[in-house]
């Protein structure tokens, strides 16, 4: 489908103007304000990151995890929820408490609309990575920021998508460094952590991991077009 296809069919605006702003260079998901994520309708505006067909790639792996290693009530966290779409599909699909976490108050007010569309309940915390929790989680999932300052990106995406959630320090690995350093403190004994990551990044943060993680089993998967792209550590899993 093109974007003028799929501005005919999802926007009830002005059509006209709403093709203007495409030529203008603004993404459609954006002019029609939300996307279909693992068919659940999620919000979207200049405050959070354009859900990607690889997020949801990570939350159908973790989802089958869950399903797998979990069969009772369980404690998810999503760090650097954005618009919070791992967050509502995660609470509508499994058994849980879910919290969610972003440094960002404007993409936090996304995300608690999202969660009120879609009638799930979610714990929001406004505040930087892994500190304003304090309780365990069996599973911690993230897509944080994983782009290096200095790597070239799409204009669509580096002119419009909010830069603190695409950028990150440390060659795009900030993030991952963050909270694998701390994480131990909010896992319980039997758990999983899950990220996406960069498609370049695959060793480094499997490096990451095994520092922090020696005894954990760690998993490096790819995606559809065969990139590396998910990182799953299972502690005391087998």
């Amino acid at each position: 489908m093109t974007n003028i296809e799929y501005l005919e069919k999802y926007y009830n605006g002005d059509i006209e103007e709403a093709i203007q702003r495409l030529n203008n260079g603004e993404p459609v998901q954006y002019i029609v304000g939300n996307v279909n994520f693992y068919g659940n309708i999620i919000k979207v505006n200049k405050d959070v990151l354009i859900p990607r067909f690889e997020t949801e790639e990570l939350v159908s792996r973790t989802i089958s995890y869950i399903k797998q290693y979990f069969n009772t009530k369980i404690d998810i966290v999503d760090i650097g929820t954005g618009s919070g779409c791992i967050a509502v599909t995660l609470k509508k699909e499994i058994n849980c408490d879910m919290d969610a976490v972003d440094i960002s108050n404007k993409a936090i007010e996304v995300a608690k609309n999202n969660a009120k569309l879609n009638n799930v309940d979610i714990n929001f915390y406004l505040g930087n990575i892994l500190e304003p929790l304090n309780k365990k989680y069996d599973v911690i999932i993230s897509n944080p920021p994983y782009i290096s300052h200095d790597e070239e990106i799409m204009d669509l995406v580096k002119n419009n998508e909010p830069h603190s959630a695409l950028y990150a320090d440390d060659n795009g690995l900030y993030f991952y460094k963050e909270i694998l350093s701390k994480a131990h403190k909010y896992l319980k004994k039997q758990s999983i952590i899950a990220f996406e990551i960069g498609y370049m990044q695959g060793k480094k943060i499997m490096s990451i991991a095994e520092q922090y993680f020696p005894n954990s089993i760690i998993k490096l998967e790819q995606d559809l077009q065969n990139k590396d792209r998910f990182i799953f550590i299972f502690n005391n899993i087998e």
